[in-house]
């Protein structure tokens, strides 16, 4: 990529906030930033709070409008999170959690309730490929008796911004740069890194960004997290605080890079096709584990960070996660426009028993999330679409409006009153009540601008992320962090991010800067708090933690006129052994196996590129050897899956005409069509070994 000439990088007036936040200042060169009203902003940065760790307040005018705007800037599509894929399903509680919760939903054991869950990518719109680097998003409703729980989340535990005020400043910087309309789906571009090198507290969520947890091999493959804090509150009106996580029972698994990249090029509908297949085609169901990290206020002062700050997670060896239930997804929508795109969640629609937390991220999404579905949806009666609507009895006073289905009657649409005795009234002993918490506790009796600094402290949890992968997650991580900057056109926003991240972990920096041809390190970023050492947390791995399976997963047999009908039998029976599925590849849709039986097979050879399986086995004659040997195609199908460290399964034929020719060494993954055993064992994950003979990492 040519390289355009920019001047070096000029004085933007940075002042630093309270917690280290970085403003940038007006002055003879630059306008004064105003809101739509022409009023000058004077902190652009922080929400008004009650306090420092106290919660934003509704009087914040500037929050709102600009949340506001930034909510209706699209139309029809979500403005983030547009390409998702959804199922239908239950959760059903295994434990109790009747001692701290009145919720229903968390202490009736055994209870199936109905759930619909959505997946998505944020960053791209509803055209866009599911593969691409990125968050995604993982979101549960869960249709209680008590009214719609709506669980809210990602795939990673932590988010780029403290404060939602940043929230259109971050999706800007992410989105395509408005100017050219492009890169579509992706963060490697100028305006992405612009704005994460000025502002270090997004620098954990970025690494989690630069990991492999960003490029899923599915959707059924991944956690979710609800990041935030929340509340339970107890029939005697206590509160601790509580995380959520989902963990899958197929286990995590993702992409190599370049396998994603080439997987968006085969199947842009790689993750939905997937989803589909397995719900309505296989009639398979999905699995997650739900469990809860539960810690009081007590526990959360001594934690070396705010638990406040949604760019901190709380690790599993400091608090463990109690596993109290599952949700299992068993049913594809009938109808993806009336149920995936029309669904709406809001981290605001929760049930009695559960609260909020003052996280100030967490303050804006309770508002902005339902201001957005008025714009997208079109209507307030918006919670009157069937995947909306809660399945328990729902009782109000709220008329009219754009698409109103329901048809009211009666003369009263208020309360109190005296007209009609069987209208609905509150109901102070099962109702909703916030708890009822002491502002004055480590909090300031000051209303403002302003943020605590208790949320100073960027760079100790994202060291922590990056010293707790393996060598192959730290490679990767590298990697992805050289190949992202090496698409940002601004030199020195380059070496800016290069500075941020010297700062996390001299090494990870070094190794970035090298991939990066720089000959000169910039200097480390000064932090505004110590760089803490903090203990390393072995579950934040991803390739570490997993636990070798099949299940789930997809194995391609590359048949052709003439192969062995016995030894496919094998080998199916021997894949869907593992509850995985054979996939039978051939040139043609139609192959005569050696028992002279045609059969029609499940994919082309062109059109199943090895990069949409998890391991492949060749069973061909010589003479069909030979053949596939002048294929492009075929000799890609091979490359790919070692390129891609998977389990390769190879006849005689396909070693001579193919892989010797083609120097594909025979590793402990690449193992003779009569071992089937081998590989099956090999096929349940990736020859992690093999990669520095295939690429150069960072």
């Amino acid at each position: 990529m040519s390289q355009k000439c920019v001047n070096p990088e000029p004085n933007m007036n940075v002042r630093q906030g309270n917690a280290g936040e970085t403003h940038q200042q007006s002055d003879k060169r630059s306008p004064n930033l105003t809101t739509q009203q022409g009023m000058v902003v004077a902190d652009n940065q922080n929400s008004l709070k009650a306090g420092r760790r106290g919660p934003a307040l509704l009087e914040d005018f500037i929050l709102r409008e600009k949340i506001t705007h930034f909510d209706h800037e699209r139309i029809p599509e979500r403005i983030v999170h547009a390409r998702g894929s959804a199922a239908h399903g239950y959760f059903e509680l295994t434990k109790s959690l009747a001692k701290f919760t009145t919720a229903k939903v968390l202490t009736e054991v055994g209870k199936k309730i109905p759930l619909f869950a959505r997946f998505s990518t944020v960053a791209g719109g509803a055209g866009s490929v599911d593969t691409p680097r990125d968050i995604r998003g993982f979101a549960v409703k869960i249709y209680t008796d008590e009214g719609n729980w709506d669980l809210v989340g990602n795939n990673t535990p932590v988010f780029f911004i403290q404060d939602a005020i940043k929230f259109p400043d971050l999706i800007h910087a992410v989105k395509m740069e408005p100017d050219r309309g492009f890169p579509q789906a992706a963060s490697a571009h100028d305006t992405f890194y612009d704005f994460i090198s000025l502002s270090p507290e997004t620098l954990h969520n970025y690494l989690w960004a630069m990991s492999d947890r960003a490029i899923p091999r599915s959707l059924r493959m991944i956690e979710g997290f609800g990041i935030h804090s929340y509340r339970f509150i107890n029939e005697k009106g206590e509160s601790v605080f509580f995380r959520y996580h989902w963990r899958p029972h197929l286990q995590l698994q993702s992409h190599v890079w370049d396998e994603a990249v080439k997987v968006a090029g085969a199947d842009p509908d790689y993750h939905r096709r997937d989803l589909f297949e397995t719900l309505f085609e296989n009639g398979e169901e999905v699995v997650w584990d739900f469990g809860v990290q539960i810690f009081t206020e007590e526990q959360a002062q001594q934690f070396p960070f705010d638990h406040l700050d949604a760019t901190k997670l709380i690790p599993e060896e400091l608090v463990p996660i109690e596993m109290v239930g599952k949700m299992v997804l068993n049913r594809y929508p009938d109808n993806f426009f009336a149920e995936t795109e029309q669904v709406a969640f809001c981290p605001a629609n929760v049930v009695p028993g559960i609260d909020f937390s003052n996280d100030p991220l967490l303050q804006g999404r309770l508002f902005s999330y339902l201001d957005t579905q008025l714009s997208r949806l079109g209507s307030p009666n918006f919670a009157q679409i069937p995947i909306n609507a809660p399945k328990c009895p729902f009782h109000n006073m709220q008329r009219d409006g754009h698409m109103q289905m329901q048809v009211p009657k009666g003369r009263v649409a208020y309360e109190p009153q005296s007209l009609e005795v069987d209208k609905p009234r509150e109901n102070p002993v099962v109702g909703f009540k916030s708890y009822q918490e002491n502002l004055a506790q480590h909090n300031d009796a000051t209303k403002g601008r302003i943020r605590a600094e208790s949320f100073a402290d960027f760079y100790s949890q994202p060291r922590m992320f990056y010293r707790s992968q393996t060598p192959i997650e730290q490679a990767h991580i590298a990697s992805a962090a050289v190949f992202e900057l090496s698409k940002v056109e601004t030199p020195y926003i380059r070496e800016r991010m290069v500075a941020q991240l010297l700062t996390v972990d001299e090494t990870l920096g070094k190794r970035v800067a090298e991939g990066l041809g720089m000959k000169q390190l910039p200097t480390p970023i000064e932090p505004i708090v110590p760089v803490q050492d903090l203990p390393v947390s072995p579950a934040l791995q991803l390739i570490g933690k997993a636990k070798p399976t099949l299940e789930g997963r997809k194995v391609a047999i590359l048949v052709a006129d003439d192969s062995n009908a016995e030894m496919l039998e094998k080998y199916k029976a021997a894949i869907k052994a593992q509850k995985a599925t054979p996939f039978v590849v051939a040139p043609k849709v139609n192959v005569t196996l050696n028992n002279d039986e045609t059969m029609a097979v499940d994919g082309q050879l062109a059109g199943s590129p090895s990069v949409l399986f998890d391991a492949v086995v060749s069973i061909i004659m010589p003479e069909q050897a030979k053949k596939l040997a002048k294929d492009s195609a075929a000799i890609a199908w091979f490359n790919d899956a070692y390129a891609h460290l998977k389990a390769i399964a190879y006849c005689g034929a396909t070693d001579e005409f193919i892989l010797t020719p083609q120097q594909i060494e025979k590793d402990a993954s690449v193992v003779p069509l009569k071992e089937i055993d081998t590989f099956i064992e090999k096929a349940k994950s990736r020859e992690w070994a093999r990669e520095s003979k295939v690429r150069d990492l960072a």
